[in-house]
């Protein structure tokens, strides 16, 4: 008797239908769940005997459960929001006490602001209006970025006080080597150059670099802070000025004859002879121009990149050995013999203001370097500081024994001055305040006559050049303690100057571009735009811009024919026509008005009986 077959011996059992689906594969953030025994897939739990009536719930759907106690209707639960957690927590899971960034004080964000919110915006279309709203919002931006990032500015201005009342100035320099660390303590050396003497000096942008010149030809430059000599060579000729140019691998030096350009290998690269018997040099470096004032009475500028000169004015007043340069404008500031100082610029032919200061001739000139304040010395013996702000009114004044026959202002605004063999330093309340002249800040005395003045840049540093030689002293609060390292770095290398060599060619401004006061190249010269609007309509004998006369465009399915052409024409000049005679009556009613009321208040007193021929 033949048997059935088991099943699961010689007969293959069918597949279940879940086992034919394959498994879906496991993302490294889901988590790993336990197969069941039939090896269905994992799922919901669900009962055995419901499995095939158990329907599928879509993710986002939520159930209705009926609740015994309560008869009312449930309403389903709002989904709960997601919250970034670490918004609110940090890694340890403690909160923020002070969410958001950090608040930052409304008068540091004032001192980096350059946009002038006092004045309105003008009438403008929408367009323009937008764009200076944006331009607005991105400066006031930029301003809190800068007063929030000057925390990293680890480096304070060093300061220099009394004990007990004591006078700063009785201070010599050798207390002062004594009391700070040894390597400011560096800084401080005299060089013994008697030979060669008087000496004037140049101080380079970075402030590492010191070039100077003597009277009887000698040229040297150095690092002056490792004391490294970088050239030394001898002219034969008389040195009346030297100036480091654009970086310090480039030198200008005034000799007796002509002006010559050197490398920093002591090699001559040029022989500028147009600018003969100059007596004083001023590089600016933002324009790429060497000023030079010249016995024979011209100041002319010299273009260093394209080695052009780009203007030759003659002042007209004499030998000009008096010069300085206003580093916010770049405007060059000229003494003269009739106690006058005359401002200049390569665009125009004449001053741009004469300022009387002296009753004799002037002898120095300097100018701090925000361009608020200018000082001056005469025959007169006296040292005054002007206000440039528009007004060019003497701020302060005081008589010295001797006079002073050289300026120069420090980055932080101390002025000095050398009276003779004697340096005398005033400071004020601080960077933009102007120097007090009442009590002198340092007082210092050299071995022979001042023959040339200033002060090192980011350094503490002030560089004298006299009859003997060259003096390095040390004066606290003098330079800016932090240096922008995209601008003047003093720790740059060779690549990096090359580099900023190509960027600042790129940036340069053009001389067409220096005046007195550079925030007016960013507005319309509205009486300029005038003027050249009616010159163009009285060559061309129309006006280019007036409206066009209306011209209807063409319709189809004939309604551009003559008639209705016409028509429009007609209707568009009635409409103007009536603006026209809108605008007259409204200002024929607030004339009428303002006739009323100035009658009202002439009236206001006592009644005549010829009011009645007042029309």
């Amino acid at each position: 008797m033949e048997t059935a077959p088991k099943p699961g011996r010689d007969v293959p059992p069918k597949k279940d239908k879940l086992q034919t689906k394959r498994k879906k594969p496991r993302r490294y953030w889901e988590e790993e769940t336990v197969p069941t025994t039939d090896g269905a897939s994992p799922g919901p739990p669900c009962n055995k005997k419901n499995r095939e009536l158990c329907p599928q719930r879509p993710k986002n759907a939520h159930i209705l459960k009926k609740s015994r106690i309560s008869k009312k209707p449930q309403v389903p639960k709002k989904p709960r929001e997601w919250k970034n957690p670490e918004s609110q927590r940090s890694l340890s899971g403690a909160q923020d006490p002070f969410p958001g960034p950090a608040p930052v004080p409304v008068g540091v964000v004032q001192k980096f602001c350059r946009i002038d919110k006092s004045r309105k915006l003008p009438r403008s279309k929408a367009k323009t209006r937008s764009r200076l709203e944006v331009a607005e919002a991105e400066e006031e931006e930029t301003s809190i970025k800068a007063a929030r990032s000057e925390l990293l500015l680890a480096e304070e201005p060093g300061f220099l006080e009394g004990e007990d009342g004591e006078d700063t100035a009785k201070i010599c320099q050798a207390d002062i080597v004594e009391a700070v660390d040894i390597a400011s303590a560096a800084k401080h050396f005299d060089l013994n150059l008697r030979q060669f003497g008087p000496y004037r000096l140049n101080y380079s942008r970075t402030g590492r670099h010191l070039a100077f010149g003597g009277r009887r030809g000698h040229v040297a430059a150095l690092d002056w802070v490792t004391k490294k000599l970088m050239c030394e060579i001898n002219v034969m000729e008389a040195v009346r000025d030297i100036r480091f140019l654009h970086s310090e691998a480039l030198l200008a030096v005034a000799q007796n004859r002509w002006l010559h350009i050197y490398d920093n290998q002591g090699i001559e690269l040029h022989c500028i002879r147009r600018c003969d018997r100059v007596t004083r040099l001023e590089f600016l470096p933002f324009h790429f121009l060497l000023a030079t004032a010249s016995e024979t009475g011209f100041l002319t500028y010299l273009d260093v990149s394209v080695g052009k000169i780009v203007a030759a004015l003659n002042a007209r007043a004499g030998r000009l050995d008096v010069m300085s340069q206003n580093p916010y404008n770049a405007v060059i500031h000229l003494g003269h013999s009739n106690g006058t100082v005359s401002l200049w610029s390569p665009a125009m032919k004449e001053p741009l203001a004469k300022i009387l200061c002296h009753r004799g001739g002037v002898r120095a000139v300097a100018v701090d370097s925000t361009g608020t304040y200018m000082a001056t010395s005469g025959l007169d013996h006296q040292l005054k500081i002007f206000d440039l702000r528009g007004t060019y009114q003497p701020l302060s004044t005081r008589t010295l024994p001797h006079g002073a026959g050289h300026l120069a202002f420090s980055q932080r605004g101390l002025l000095v001055a050398g009276m003779g063999d004697v340096v005398n330093i005033w400071a004020g309340q601080g960077k933009a305040s102007p120097p007090s002249l009442e009590q002198p800040y340092l007082t210092h005395r050299l071995s022979g006559p001042v023959h040339g003045l200033q002060f090192c840049p980011f350094e503490d540093v002030l560089g004298v050049g006299h009859s003997g030689g060259i003096t390095s002293m040390l004066v606290p609060g003098a330079g800016e303690p932090n240096f922008d390292g995209l601008e003047s770095n003093p720790y740059r290398s060779r690549k990096q100057r090359q580099e900023w060599e190509v960027k600042a060619l790129l940036e340069k401004v053009p001389a067409e571009l220096i005046c007195l006061d550079p925030r007016a190249l960013a507005e319309v010269d509205v009486i300029s735009l005038e003027q050249g609007k009616k010159e163009r309509i009285e060559r061309l004998g129309y006006d280019p811009e007036a409206k066009a006369p209306f011209q209807p465009k063409p319709k189809q399915k004939g309604r551009s024919s003559t008639a209705s052409l016409v028509k429009r024409k007609r209707k568009v000049m009635d409409e103007e026509h009536r603006d026209k005679v809108r605008q007259s009556l409204q200002q024929q009613q607030q004339q009428q008005q303002q006739q009323k009321e100035a009658k009202a208040k002439s009236t206001g007193a006592r009644p005549s009986a010829l009011d009645r021929f007042v029309c």
